[in-house]
């Protein structure tokens, strides 16, 4: 596909600076552009780049950084190299189309224009709803419902009793409806907590590879519209996630925890069981989360506070040595 710069800045609401007739057949990266492309610039590290890259135009805010190059303005650079993103790049149309070599329940009921591929298993009672397309070798338990216009990618296990949503993508390797880690003690041994309920997963959400996410004890497990998983994150039994969160790699919530709508948690943040974080939080990398937390703030750190005073913490504990300094230097001048 060829488009001309004008043709790009009207399909992204944006406003062309310099040639809106250049043509323009792809994108790259503003660090290794190519001629023939368009890049963009979002994070101001990478503005270093501007007068070396090859890429022939740059979507970016602020028109004065071009320097006489070609671009066009944009008040999100990043959403609007995501919207060409998928003009240069379609999704190729694939046919409808059920392998011999899957298996499939007599009692399933499959929607219209689904696909199903070699390896797959659907149990009984499954529901599959229009134009899902199961990858290879996924495994759907008994009962589950799924939506229309999901993707399911290959080597997926999806237990019994779970219903899924409509556009939802699950990626390799991800296990939803496991039990619940609970167990009770008794004596000398630790008695299993039979995990009796199910999960719900709303529209619109994405969970990357390797995820689990654990079925509730009684009662559900929740993930809100929305909201996006990505790889490596750990959802345990009766959790229940708002709408439009992001959980990023290595994120783990323990039981009966409570999430908000439209927060965000950076790599490898932990939750401790039974908390309620509200709406609109963001938590830096690596925070613990100990206690529940009010929304509409920014939180870092192990206890997680909000990260001003996270701040003026580490600023004391950076200023301990030249504190010690100072005293040992007060010290020898009055010996």
């Amino acid at each position: 596909m060829q488009l001309t710069l004008s043709e790009i800045a009207d399909f992204v609401n944006g406003t062309v600076i310099g040639d809106g007739g250049i043509v323009i057949s792809g994108v790259s990266e503003i660090q290794n552009g190519i001629s023939g492309t368009i890049t963009f610039l979002s994070n101001p590290i990478y503005k270093k780049y501007l007068s070396s890259t090859a890429a022939d135009a740059i979507f970016v805010d602020d028109k004065k950084i071009l320097n006489g190059k070609n671009g066009i303005l944009v008040s999100n650079p990043q959403l609007a190299i995501a919207k060409i993103l998928e003009s240069f790049s379609p999704r190729k149309n694939k046919s409808p189309m059920i392998d011999s070599k899957a298996i499939i329940s007599k009692t399933a009921i499959i929607g219209k224009e689904v696909i199903i591929r070699s390896g797959s298993i659907i149990g009984e009672y499954v529901s599959i709803g229009d134009r899902t397309e199961i990858g290879n070798n996924t495994v759907i338990g008994d009962n589950t419902i799924l939506g229309s216009d999901c993707v399911l990618f290959s080597n997926i296990s999806i237990y019994d009793n779970i219903k899924i949503g409509n556009s939802v993508i699950i990626h390799s390797g991800t296990s939803i409806g496991s039990d619940g880690f609970g167990f009770v003690f008794d004596k000398d041994r630790y008695v299993k907590i039979p995990q009796i309920g199910n999960v719900i997963i709303g529209d619109n959400v994405e969970i990357g590879s390797n995820c689990a996410i654990d079925r509730a004890t009684i009662g559900n497990t929740i993930i809100g519209d929305m909201t996006k998983i990505d790889n490596l994150v750990h959802i345990a039994h009766n959790v229940k996630i708002g709408t439009g969160c992001l959980l990023t790699a290595g994120f783990a919530i323990a039981g009966s925890s409570e999430i908000g709508d439209n927060c965000v948690f950076a790599g490898q943040v932990g939750v401790a069981p039974h908390l309620k974080i509200g709406s609109n939080s963001i938590f830096a990398s690596r925070s613990g989360i100990t206690k529940s937390l009010e929304g509409g703030k920014t939180y870092a750190g192990f206890p997680a506070r909000e990260i001003r005073d996270y701040n003026r913490r580490q600023a004391l504990i950076n200023s301990i040595d030249k504190i010690r300094n100072d005293l040992n230097q007060l010290t020898e001048d009055g010996a």
